[in-house]
Protein backbone atom coordinates (compact mmCIF):
# COMPACT_ATOMS: atom_id res chain seq x y z
CA UNK A 1 0.00 0.00 0.00
CA UNK A 2 1.35 3.57 -1.01
CA UNK A 3 1.61 5.77 1.81
CA UNK A 4 3.16 9.33 1.42
CA UNK A 5 3.78 11.89 3.91
CA UNK A 6 1.61 15.55 3.70
CA UNK A 7 1.29 18.69 5.39
CA UNK A 8 -2.48 19.08 6.25
CA UNK A 9 -4.88 21.21 8.62
CA UNK A 10 -6.65 19.01 11.39
CA UNK A 11 -10.14 19.42 12.61
CA UNK A 12 -11.81 17.28 15.26
CA UNK A 13 -15.36 18.27 16.96
CA UNK A 14 -16.66 16.11 20.15
CA UNK A 15 -20.55 16.52 21.52
CA UNK A 16 -20.61 17.92 25.44
CA UNK A 17 -22.51 15.70 27.56
CA UNK A 18 -23.91 13.87 24.56
CA UNK A 19 -23.60 10.11 26.90
CA UNK A 20 -27.55 9.30 28.73
CA UNK A 21 -29.60 11.05 25.79
CA UNK A 22 -30.64 8.08 24.64
CA UNK A 23 -30.26 6.13 21.12
CA UNK A 24 -32.79 8.15 19.48
CA UNK A 25 -31.65 11.41 20.19
CA UNK A 26 -28.18 10.43 19.78
CA UNK A 27 -29.23 9.77 16.00
CA UNK A 28 -30.62 12.97 15.70
CA UNK A 29 -27.97 15.11 17.13
CA UNK A 30 -25.14 12.93 14.77
CA UNK A 31 -27.04 13.69 11.98
CA UNK A 32 -27.78 17.50 12.72
CA UNK A 33 -23.81 18.14 13.15
CA UNK A 34 -22.83 16.09 10.14
CA UNK A 35 -25.21 18.32 7.81
CA UNK A 36 -23.78 21.14 10.00
CA UNK A 37 -20.31 20.07 9.10
CA UNK A 38 -21.01 19.44 5.69
CA UNK A 39 -22.66 22.46 4.79
CA UNK A 40 -19.81 24.72 6.84
CA UNK A 41 -16.71 22.77 5.31
CA UNK A 42 -18.66 23.86 1.47
CA UNK A 43 -19.17 27.19 2.73
CA UNK A 44 -16.16 27.38 3.12
CA UNK A 45 -14.83 26.97 0.25
CA UNK A 46 -13.42 23.35 1.08
CA UNK A 47 -14.10 20.13 -0.56
CA UNK A 48 -16.05 17.67 1.42
CA UNK A 49 -16.04 15.01 -0.38
CA UNK A 50 -12.08 15.55 -0.70
CA UNK A 51 -11.72 15.59 3.31
CA UNK A 52 -10.81 12.31 4.93
CA UNK A 53 -13.14 11.91 7.79
CA UNK A 54 -13.21 9.66 10.83
CA UNK A 55 -16.44 9.06 12.93
CA UNK A 56 -15.85 9.63 16.86
CA UNK A 57 -18.84 8.03 17.69
CA UNK A 58 -20.23 11.43 18.99
CA UNK A 59 -17.85 13.97 17.57
CA UNK A 60 -15.68 13.95 14.21
CA UNK A 61 -12.46 13.84 13.05
CA UNK A 62 -11.90 15.67 9.55
CA UNK A 63 -8.44 15.74 7.73
CA UNK A 64 -8.55 18.77 5.10
CA UNK A 65 -7.42 18.03 1.94
CA UNK A 66 -3.73 18.86 1.05
CA UNK A 67 -3.37 22.81 0.45
CA UNK A 68 -6.12 24.28 2.39
CA UNK A 69 -5.32 27.56 3.90
CA UNK A 70 -5.39 26.83 7.89
CA UNK A 71 -6.89 30.04 8.45
CA UNK A 72 -10.14 29.03 6.71
CA UNK A 73 -10.63 26.92 9.27
CA UNK A 74 -10.91 29.19 11.49
CA UNK A 75 -12.75 31.79 9.74
CA UNK A 76 -15.33 31.25 8.14
CA UNK A 77 -15.56 27.46 8.85
CA UNK A 78 -15.30 27.64 12.69
CA UNK A 79 -18.19 30.59 12.68
CA UNK A 80 -20.22 29.14 9.88
CA UNK A 81 -20.40 25.59 12.39
CA UNK A 82 -21.27 27.61 15.72
CA UNK A 83 -24.01 29.91 13.54
CA UNK A 84 -25.25 26.64 12.01
CA UNK A 85 -25.58 24.65 15.50
CA UNK A 86 -27.13 28.01 17.40
CA UNK A 87 -29.72 28.35 14.86
CA UNK A 88 -30.38 24.41 15.08
CA UNK A 89 -30.47 25.03 19.16
CA UNK A 90 -33.46 27.39 18.23
CA UNK A 91 -35.55 24.66 17.80
CA UNK A 92 -34.48 21.80 19.27
CA UNK A 93 -35.51 20.38 22.56
CA UNK A 94 -33.35 20.05 25.39
CA UNK A 95 -31.86 16.29 24.22
CA UNK A 96 -31.33 17.36 20.91
CA UNK A 97 -29.64 20.69 22.04
CA UNK A 98 -25.97 20.14 20.66
CA UNK A 99 -22.84 22.09 22.24
CA UNK A 100 -19.56 21.26 20.77
CA UNK A 101 -15.83 21.39 21.68
CA UNK A 102 -13.72 21.80 18.69
CA UNK A 103 -10.08 21.65 18.36
CA UNK A 104 -7.02 22.80 15.07
CA UNK A 105 -3.98 21.49 14.87
CA UNK A 106 -1.95 21.04 11.66
CA UNK A 107 1.56 19.25 11.04
CA UNK A 108 2.65 15.89 8.47
CA UNK A 109 0.82 12.91 8.83
CA UNK A 110 1.16 9.93 6.39
CA UNK A 111 -1.94 9.08 4.11
CA UNK A 112 -2.24 5.70 2.63
CA UNK A 113 -4.33 5.07 -0.85
CA UNK A 114 -6.94 3.71 0.83
CA UNK A 115 -7.44 7.08 2.85
CA UNK A 116 -6.31 6.41 6.86
CA UNK A 117 -4.04 8.51 8.42
CA UNK A 118 -1.80 8.46 10.91
CA UNK A 119 1.08 10.71 12.69
CA UNK A 120 2.03 11.98 15.83
CA UNK A 121 -0.22 14.97 14.63
CA UNK A 122 -3.50 13.33 15.12
CA UNK A 123 -2.29 12.27 18.68
CA UNK A 124 -1.95 15.96 19.69
CA UNK A 125 -5.42 16.90 18.12
CA UNK A 126 -7.14 14.10 20.29
CA UNK A 127 -5.43 15.29 23.33
CA UNK A 128 -6.59 19.28 22.85
CA UNK A 129 -10.43 17.98 22.04
CA UNK A 130 -10.20 16.11 25.36
CA UNK A 131 -8.61 18.72 27.36
CA UNK A 132 -9.69 20.21 30.51
CA UNK A 133 -9.49 23.92 29.63
CA UNK A 134 -11.72 23.43 26.81
CA UNK A 135 -14.46 21.48 28.90
CA UNK A 136 -14.03 23.47 31.57
CA UNK A 137 -14.49 26.94 29.46
CA UNK A 138 -17.48 25.25 27.92
CA UNK A 139 -18.98 24.21 31.57
CA UNK A 140 -19.01 27.50 32.58
CA UNK A 141 -20.52 29.59 29.76
CA UNK A 142 -23.54 27.77 28.91
CA UNK A 143 -25.06 30.46 26.33
CA UNK A 144 -22.01 29.27 23.96
CA UNK A 145 -22.62 26.61 21.35
CA UNK A 146 -19.38 25.69 20.56
CA UNK A 147 -15.60 26.09 22.06
CA UNK A 148 -12.32 26.16 20.03
CA UNK A 149 -8.90 25.06 21.06
CA UNK A 150 -5.78 25.69 18.12
CA UNK A 151 -2.16 23.52 19.39
CA UNK A 152 0.90 26.75 19.19
CA UNK A 153 1.71 25.87 15.98
CA UNK A 154 -1.42 26.14 14.90
CA UNK A 155 -1.93 29.62 16.36
CA UNK A 156 1.08 30.29 14.94
CA UNK A 157 0.38 29.40 11.23
CA UNK A 158 -3.18 30.75 11.14
CA UNK A 159 -3.93 33.24 13.97
CA UNK A 160 -1.26 35.63 14.54
CA UNK A 161 -1.67 37.05 11.03
CA UNK A 162 -4.97 38.63 12.20
CA UNK A 163 -6.97 37.63 9.16
CA UNK A 164 -10.17 38.76 9.01
CA UNK A 165 -12.59 36.49 11.48
CA UNK A 166 -9.26 35.69 13.34
CA UNK A 167 -8.54 37.99 15.62
CA UNK A 168 -5.95 36.69 17.86
CA UNK A 169 -7.38 39.30 20.34
CA UNK A 170 -9.92 36.93 20.44
CA UNK A 171 -7.77 33.89 21.91
CA UNK A 172 -6.55 33.10 25.57
CA UNK A 173 -3.47 31.23 25.81
CA UNK A 174 -3.76 27.57 28.16
CA UNK A 175 -1.49 25.37 29.12
CA UNK A 176 -2.41 21.71 28.32
CA UNK A 177 -1.16 18.83 30.10
CA UNK A 178 -3.27 15.09 28.97
CA UNK A 179 -2.04 12.21 29.02
CA UNK A 180 1.61 12.03 27.11
CA UNK A 181 0.89 15.74 25.78
CA UNK A 182 1.64 18.65 27.70
CA UNK A 183 1.95 21.97 25.75
CA UNK A 184 0.76 25.46 25.02
CA UNK A 185 -2.66 25.79 23.22
CA UNK A 186 -4.96 29.09 22.95
CA UNK A 187 -8.68 28.76 23.35
CA UNK A 188 -11.34 30.86 21.72
CA UNK A 189 -14.84 30.96 22.13
CA UNK A 190 -17.32 31.91 18.64
CA UNK A 191 -19.88 34.29 18.83
CA UNK A 192 -19.40 35.01 22.53
CA UNK A 193 -16.06 36.66 23.82
CA UNK A 194 -12.25 35.87 25.04
CA UNK A 195 -12.84 33.40 27.58
CA UNK A 196 -11.62 34.59 30.77
CA UNK A 197 -9.33 32.70 32.92
CA UNK A 198 -10.36 29.61 35.15
CA UNK A 199 -8.66 28.13 38.16
CA UNK A 200 -6.01 26.48 38.41
CA UNK A 201 -7.64 23.54 37.82
CA UNK A 202 -8.15 23.77 34.18
CA UNK A 203 -4.86 21.53 33.26
CA UNK A 204 -4.93 18.15 34.06
CA UNK A 205 -2.26 16.24 35.08
CA UNK A 206 -1.37 12.82 33.91
CA UNK A 207 -3.66 10.41 35.47
CA UNK A 208 -6.26 13.21 36.52
CA UNK A 209 -9.59 12.30 34.49
CA UNK A 210 -11.19 15.87 36.02
CA UNK A 211 -14.39 14.16 36.50
CA UNK A 212 -16.11 16.80 38.02
CA UNK A 213 -15.21 19.21 35.23
CA UNK A 214 -16.44 16.63 32.62
CA UNK A 215 -19.60 15.38 34.26
CA UNK A 216 -20.89 19.00 34.29
CA UNK A 217 -20.14 20.05 31.03
CA UNK A 218 -23.61 20.86 30.44
CA UNK A 219 -24.41 22.05 33.78
CA UNK A 220 -25.33 25.82 34.38
CA UNK A 221 -28.77 27.74 33.87
CA UNK A 222 -30.19 28.36 30.64
CA UNK A 223 -28.88 31.30 27.93
CA UNK A 224 -32.64 33.13 28.71
CA UNK A 225 -31.95 33.02 32.27
CA UNK A 226 -28.23 34.53 32.24
CA UNK A 227 -27.39 38.70 32.32
CA UNK A 228 -25.45 40.60 30.04
CA UNK A 229 -23.32 41.00 33.75
CA UNK A 230 -22.54 37.11 33.84
CA UNK A 231 -20.70 37.16 30.41
CA UNK A 232 -17.24 37.08 30.14
CA UNK A 233 -15.75 40.09 28.42
CA UNK A 234 -13.46 40.10 25.38
CA UNK A 235 -12.92 41.98 21.94
CA UNK A 236 -12.97 40.40 18.92
CA UNK A 237 -13.10 41.82 15.07
CA UNK A 238 -16.25 42.78 13.41
CA UNK A 239 -17.34 40.11 11.18
CA UNK A 240 -20.77 40.19 9.65
CA UNK A 241 -22.02 37.76 7.54
CA UNK A 242 -24.84 36.36 5.85
CA UNK A 243 -25.16 33.02 3.78
CA UNK A 244 -27.26 31.88 1.12
CA UNK A 245 -28.42 29.39 3.70
CA UNK A 246 -29.81 31.71 6.11
CA UNK A 247 -26.99 31.95 8.46
CA UNK A 248 -26.61 35.14 9.50
CA UNK A 249 -23.65 35.74 12.60
CA UNK A 250 -21.28 38.69 13.91
CA UNK A 251 -19.14 39.25 16.58
CA UNK A 252 -18.63 42.08 17.56
CA UNK A 253 -15.70 44.74 18.90
CA UNK A 254 -15.97 46.67 22.32
CA UNK A 255 -18.36 46.82 25.19
CA UNK A 256 -21.80 46.24 24.55
CA UNK A 257 -24.56 48.02 26.58
CA UNK A 258 -27.80 46.51 27.33
CA UNK A 259 -30.57 48.57 29.39
CA UNK A 260 -27.80 50.69 29.76
CA UNK A 261 -25.25 47.96 31.63
CA UNK A 262 -22.44 47.47 30.04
Amino acid sequence: MEETWEYRALFAADIAGSSGRGDVALRQIRQALSIALRESFTQSGIDWEACLRHDLGDGMRIVAPAGTPETSLVHPLVHELTARLRAHNLLAGAPTRIRLRMALHVGSVQVGSDGTVVGRPLEVLARLLDAEPVRTTLARAPEATTALLVSEHFHEAAVCQGQPGADPAAFRHVEVREMEFAGSAWLHVPLYGVPQATEPAQTTMPGNTGGADRAGEDSGPPARDRTADDMPAGNTKMISKASGHGVIYAVGNGTIRISGRK
